[in-house]
């Protein structure tokens, strides 16, 4: 193992709102993050001005934006299949013929729920999960044209990722077996589910992506490789991993055809929290194969990796490929719950050509541990280059955006008091993707199920 540090470079924000004054803070290197994209050609500054506050209490955003909701959980689908599920959860938007868009969003419901997913004939896993995916069709105005079920009968839908070939890959982020709250089938499986016409896709499980708590992936665009992120709820934590398909590349339907599933080992480091720096960088990351993929007997993460062990992580979330490499989101480790270390979220990239890992962005709440600014989840490449990320923590919630430079701004605050006027409570944001041409970003916010769609001066 060969480790090199470079020194971290504190950048931070001070994002003003009506509401409250807010402190949040990162370390890390934004030109390596986004090193071989195109957006790496230009550096921007996303000054859109603070959130205002919404009249109509949704929905905040900076002055000059606006949304439009597009789907609220209860209200009815326009297919009369049923109501709109809850729980928003990971979305992706696909480019359909004559400048359509079909958002392919998920529902994180487990066995019990507010609205599952209804069971439709055909794309319907099994009938007691109460999870699932629904798709909108949106003309090129954010018209809903449609909305229906794309798959029903899963469990605990929550993140995901598309592929090169225009399909979403659906995670369940649990590995609950046949018999448990009433289910027909095991569950902790990947799905995959195609926006323009789900019958093409069903409801088959890619089996040999791995039975676990699934949270999200990224294909390789060159070879094929899908990553996949595990989000644990308990010690050891997850890990992180790489399925090698039998058939890369090889269009929707593909991944059917079986491959091998491997975990990911950082000689020297069994736990990814205590690894505290930026810059910090580990080569010769090793690929371990799972020894029982649909884990019959042992969940994946406890197995037997021979002596040397495998590499855990507490909250493995977002994960999307950029450039040439693979990013993934730890979004907080906590030493009280088993973590070796403590942090707020963490960015990792992983180089497949180098084989070599780098702690790129640690992100931390500046003064007050219930500020926001704390547990990244969901995170998507913004139209200018920078990131756009949901965040999960206490307090006010946001989807924060990050420059290139390292300056980060609050693109919109959740207005959907869930709580009392005494204790307000919002939901967390999820989701966010933007439009095939960039113009528009698409975002749920979980609780209550509501998805969004917001336009306005966008940097490019």
């Amino acid at each position: 193992m060969t480790e090199s540090r470079s020194a971290a470079t504190r950048r931070q924000l001070l994002a003003r709102t009506a509401a409250l004054s807010v402190g949040i803070s990162f370390t890390g290197s934004l030109s390596e993050l986004f090193a071989g994209t195109a957006a790496a050609q230009s550096l921007g500054h996303e000054d859109y001005g603070p959130p205002v506050p919404d009249p109509r209490g949704l929905l905040d955003l900076p002055k000059h934006f606006r949304y439009k909701v597009l789907s609220r959980e209860g209200d009815p689908l326009r297919s009369g299949e049923g109501p709109v599920p809850s729980n928003h959860d990971g979305m992706a938007a696909f480019a359909g013929r004559h400048g359509q868009v079909h958002l392919v969003r998920n529902h994180e419901n487990p066995s019990i729920g507010r609205v599952p997913v209804p069971t439709i004939e055909g794309l319907t896993y099994d009938p007691a999960g109460k999870g699932g995916c629904t798709v909108l069709t949106l003309d090129r105005h954010n018209n809903v044209l449609s909305e229906r079920v794309a798959i029903a009968g899963t469990a605990v839908n929550c993140a995901g990722g598309p592929t090169p070939w225009g399909t979403w890959l659906t995670c369940e982020e649990t590995d609950a077996r046949v018999g448990l709250g009433g289910y027909t089938k095991d569950h902790g499986f990947v799905f995959e589910v195609d926006g323009a016409d789900p019958r093409r896709s069903g409801a088959v499980p890619l089996t040999a992506m791995g039975r676990f708590q699934h949270e999200a992936v990224a294909v390789d665009p060159v070879r094929g490789i899908v990553y996949e992120t595990e989000d644990a709820f308990l010690k050891p934590f997850g890990l992180f991993y790489r399925f090698l398909p039998d058939k890369p590349l090889g269009g929707p339907g593909s991944l059917r055809a079986g491959g091998r599933l491997q975990a990911m080992r950082v000689p020297g480091v069994p736990d990814l929290s205590s690894i505290q720096e930026t810059g910090a960088c580990f080569e010769g990351v090793q690929w371990v194969d799972v020894p029982d993929p649909l884990a019959a007997q042992t969940p994946i993460r406890l197995q037997d990796f021979g002596p040397k062990g495998i590499t855990h992580a507490q909250k493995l979330e977002g994960c999307y490929w950029g450039g040439r490499s693979v990013y993934f989101v730890s979004s907080f480790a906590r030493s009280a719950e088993g973590s070796a270390a403590d942090h707020y979220g963490q960015i990792w990239r992983y180089d497949p050509s180098s084989r070599r890992l780098t702690l790129v962005i640690v992100f931390g709440p500046d003064t007050d541990v219930q500020l926001p600014g704390e547990s990244p989840d969901n995170i998507c490449l913004a139209p200018s280059g920078g990131l756009m990320v949901c965040e999960d923590g206490n307090g006010a919630q946001h989807v924060y955006g990050v420059t290139r430079r390292g300056e980060v701004y609050p693109m919109a605050r959740n207005a959907q008091n869930i709580g009392t006027a005494e204790e307000p409570e919002w939901g967390e944001f999820a989701g966010v993707t933007f439009s095939p041409d960039g113009d528009t970003m698409y975002v749920n916010c979980y609780t209550p199920g509501t998805t969004f769609a917001v336009t306005g001066p966008w940097r490019r």
